[in-house]
């Protein structure tokens, strides 16, 4: 799904910070508009990368006043103005262990501390893959249910298959104010007269889903009419 020089949501393994037995990625990052990630932090910089408006990305601060580094996913960073960026409430964290195995396979990782958030950010590396209805592979194609389902079986948590069976599952969140990263959403269908839609918060009033309307994996702001009135139960 992805290119050589693109951003790396939550999964860099080269120039990382350490904490204990545990490794910080960056801070998630979103484009408030279409912008540039470049090789040296100047506007007249080789591009590397056109990032789309509210695309997500991994920050850390440069040097250099203004900029932010942005890992890349064949290993090099790139630089990208911080005007054109909003910071987002959490770090993207993985263990150390669970590092090592990535760079002795190539594979992928969650950590399980602060395992919410992680989900969370790691739901975006599948921005784009296809929505296909009874679907389960992140890669070619999947449905909402099984979106969430796959990603929180990255952190041995074992969901049942679908939305209205998943809405059932784990500690209830009443308001939205009290929603964090990584906590699951569950929306009405009014066809079928049931819950029959899923998605994961991201912070920030974003969350990301597998949506047949958008054709596949993708994200929306959940405070407007479209999903908020649709809306009708939250688990942690």
């Amino acid at each position: 799904m992805f290119r050589r020089l693109i951003p790396l949501f939550c999964l860099f393994v080269a120039a990382v910070s350490a904490m204990a037995d545990k490794v910080v990625l960056g801070q998630l990052g979103q484009t408030l508009q279409a912008a540039p990630i470049l090789q040296r932090p100047a506007t007249t910089a080789k591009v590397y990368y056109r990032a789309q408006q509210y695309e997500y990305i991994i920050v850390t601060p440069a040097k250099q006043p203004g900029w932010f580094m942005v890992p890349l996913q064949n290993g090099v960073y790139g630089f990208i103005a911080a005007e054109h960026v909003a910071q987002l409430p959490y770090d993207a964290v993985v263990e150390q262990k669970e590092l090592d195995a990535i760079k002795r396979t190539g594979g992928s990782a969650v950590s399980r501390g602060g395992a919410g958030a992680n989900v969370a950010a790691y739901s975006l590396q599948y921005v784009g893959t296809p929505y296909k209805w009874g679907g389960n592979d992140l890669q070619n194609g999947i449905d909402c249910s099984g979106f969430v389902k796959q990603l929180f079986g990255k952190i041995g948590v074992n969901l049942p298959r679908t939305a209205a069976e998943q809405a059932l599952v784990g500690q209830a969140i009443t308001r939205l104010e009290d929603l964090q990263p990584g906590d699951r959403l569950y929306f009405w269908e009014e066809k079928r007269k049931k819950i029959g839609h899923t998605g994961i918060y991201l912070g920030n009033g974003y969350f990301s889903h597998s949506s047949s309307g958008k054709k596949g994996v993708t994200t929306d702001f959940l405070d407007t009419p479209k999903w908020r009135n649709i809306l009708v139960a939250a688990r942690r």
